[in-house]
């Protein structure tokens, strides 16, 4: 699992809009990488509406925003669509980004375990490195905390 000062896993992944996004090609702007479980659960839909609605702060401070689930392309667009999220989302339905990130880990609900994704965020600088994680995220002030680490890069 990447952490702070290391360079961040490199992809390429297909994003809501019809393209694919290279990591690396995006060096000279910091990242912003958040993972969430699933579309239109209600956690990760508050969270991709934060990021929505603070998309231009982001894009003010200079960073690019991506949300990452194993959805498919197809429940990705239904879930922009259902909420009008203006934040472009990625898809990595074979799992080997959010293996790379080290966010695929064993949950365990009322008992029951079972393997998914750890709400996790990940800052990569312009350079490529990470900046700051932020895992087992709260949904509560968690997009303003990311937008003031960039706000500080």
């Amino acid at each position: 699992m990447p952490d702070i000062a290391d360079t961040a896993p490199d992809f390429t992944l297909p994003v809501t809009g019809g393209d694919t996004v290279t990591l690396s090609a995006l060096q000279g702007a910091p990242v912003v990488l958040f993972f969430y479980p699933r579309d239109d659960t209600p956690g990760c839909t508050t969270e991709s509406i934060g990021f929505s609605q603070n998309l231009a702060e982001f894009e003010a401070a200079g960073a690019k925003v991506f949300g990452i689930s194993r959805d498919t392309m197809a429940k990705h667009d239904k879930f922009t669509a259902k909420h009008d999220l203006t934040v472009p989302l990625l898809s990595d339905e074979d799992g080997v980004v959010t293996e790379a990130y080290g966010v695929w880990v064993e949950k365990n609900m009322y008992g029951k375990k079972s393997m998914g994704i750890e709400r996790a965020t990940y800052l990569i600088g312009a350079d490529g490195k990470i900046a700051q994680v932020w895992r087992k995220v709260k949904v509560a002030g968690h997009v303003d905390a990311v937008l003031d680490a960039v706000r500080a890069l």
